[in-house]
């Protein structure tokens, strides 16, 4: 049922979606959607936070065992990009968050930063990452992936290219300065 809300959502948008979009996808009775959903608005954050763990635990599993916090920013958005591609609708579902559910939208994002936050953290304590605010860090990275990810992925229908991922890791690790 959450495959056929997250393409039912990501063509039509919430608002333009219809429970019987939804059961149509799934091709399941209308009865069956409401024996796990009360409303629409349910499915959706259900779906909204069922991707989202999704997300969280692809990118974990894919860094789980790197040496150094470069190579775990590198392939983090690697997985994230993967995933994406997988699920290129979730870029209009989650804005649409803002707007249905704002404090399922503020959720999505501070949830996902808190675990930034803390790997952010303990790199810090390990001397690979500079003595900043690592919530301002873990913001920033966030945005990056996202915009990098909308550009490249979500565009182009692919992923980004080798040299794409290059410059963005070069920008992460050493910023804008010339040295």
């Amino acid at each position: 049922m959450l495959d056929a809300a997250e393409a039912a959502f990501g063509q039509r948008g919430y608002f333009g979606t219809s429970i019987v979009d939804i059961t149509r996808r799934a091709r399941v009775a209308q009865g069956t959607f409401y024996i796990y959903f009360p409303s629409k608005q349910a499915v959706f954050t259900e779906l909204v936070r069922q991707r989202s763990r999704e997300l969280r635990h692809a990118i974990q599993e894919a860094v789980a065992h790197l040496p150094d916090r470069a190579a775990v920013e590198r392939e983090g958005f690697q997985a994230f990009f993967r995933f994406i591609g997988r699920h290129r609708a979730m870029y209009r579902i989650v804005r649409q968050a803002e707007f249905v559910d704002p404090r399922l939208f503020r959720w999505y994002y501070r949830h996902f930063a808190d675990g930034y936050i803390a790997g952010l953290r303990a790199a810090q304590r390990r001397g690979e990452v500079r003595a900043l605010d690592p919530e301002v860090l873990a913001f920033c990275l966030m945005g990056i992936g996202d915009f990098v990810g909308m550009r490249w992925v979500l565009w182009e229908k692919g992923g980004p290219e080798e040299r794409v991922v290059n410059d963005m890791m070069s920008f992460i690790l050493h910023g804008l300065n010339q040295a």
